[in-house]
């Protein structure tokens, strides 16, 4: 006897989506890297902290925009024995052996966000060696790009598609300070 599908199934193999696949498929790929970058903990240190009522949080109104531009330093810190290193009150700035490095923007905006020139593959080729736009110079520490590195390419391309598409915030991050002499 043969078998019949359910209504159900066979009302929705008959009515036509009103997403396109390939609008669908993109809105999978950004929901996805908005997951990879909150576990990843991206937000940690590309998104300025402030102090809340609990204590220090993410400043959410600039969200992954990275350094403040009206947070100015100049110098590494001095930090002695047994530490080896410092952080701002913003948790985007860090002094170490390596100088002074400041967390990207990674908004959109045209004029101040680092991903505004990229491309997909040199995105991907950034996380892969750690260099600026996959070949220019180091990834300064604390950024974790060699635990990062083993994301697969469709989680990279989920990373940057999702990046590409929040709000751009105007925000000039300054260059690394070489440490000191």
């Amino acid at each position: 006897m043969p078998r019949t599908l359910p209504l159900l199934v066979t009302t929705a193999l008959l009515v036509p989506s009103t997403v396109p696949a390939q609008d669908s498929a993109a809105s999978a790929q950004v929901k996805r890297g908005e997951y990879l970058v909150s576990i990843a903990g991206c937000h940690d240190c590309h998104t300025p902290w402030v102090m809340g009522s609990d204590g220090p949080e993410p400043d959410l109104k600039r969200a992954l925009s990275g350094h403040p531009q009206d947070l100015t330093i100049t110098a590494p810190a001095s930090v002695s024995p047994p530490w080896s290193g410092a952080m701002t009150p913003t948790s985007t700035g860090w002094s170490g052996p390596w100088g002074v490095s400041f967390s990207a923007n990674l908004t959109p905006d045209p004029e101040t966000g680092v991903l505004s020139d990229f491309t997909e593959q040199q995105f991907i080729q950034t996380i892969r060696t750690g260099r600026h736009q996959g070949q220019g110079r180091q990834i300064l520490p604390p950024m974790p790009w060699p635990a990062y590195s083993k994301m697969t390419d469709d989680d990279l391309k989920a990373v940057f598609a999702y990046l590409r598409q929040i709000p751009p915030v105007k925000n000039k991050v300054p260059d690394p300070l070489p440490p000191k002499q």
